[in-house]
């Protein structure tokens, strides 16, 4: 409970009102299951805000309208910024010429690719 006062007048206990205390208690558990990302919910626009702590030239701000939603988009986030963050040599390897006859083969078609 929280006051209320005025000048000459006694004090007087009042209500405090908690507004969307489930969805603010939600993006608490997902603040602190997030460790890069900041989670708030929005009273305004009732939707879920993450912003991410990593260094990078732009920032990045996701959103949703439920938690699990806003989770979804974290993850997604942070796939793209694996993906980014990639050595090239990775993204451009090829399998070895053998690799991919011992892989035809086994899948019953010979190496030129027709059915064998």
């Amino acid at each position: 409970m929280t006051g209320r006062h005025r000048d000459g007048q006694p004090y007087a206990p009042v209500y405090r009102r908690v507004w969307d205390g489930p969805a603010r208690a939600e993006a608490e558990r997902i603040d602190r299951a997030w460790a890069e990302w900041t989670v708030l919910y929005s009273l305004g626009k009732r939707c879920f805000y993450a912003m991410a702590a990593w260094d990078g030239p732009r920032p990045v701000i996701v959103e949703d309208l439920t938690g699990e939603g806003l989770e979804e988009r974290i993850r997604e986030a942070e796939m793209i910024r694996a993906i980014r963050l990639a050595p090239p040599s990775l993204a451009r390897r090829r399998c070895p010429a053998s690799e991919v006859r011992g892989r035809v083969v086994a899948e019953g078609r010979s190496p030129d690719g027709r059915a064998a």
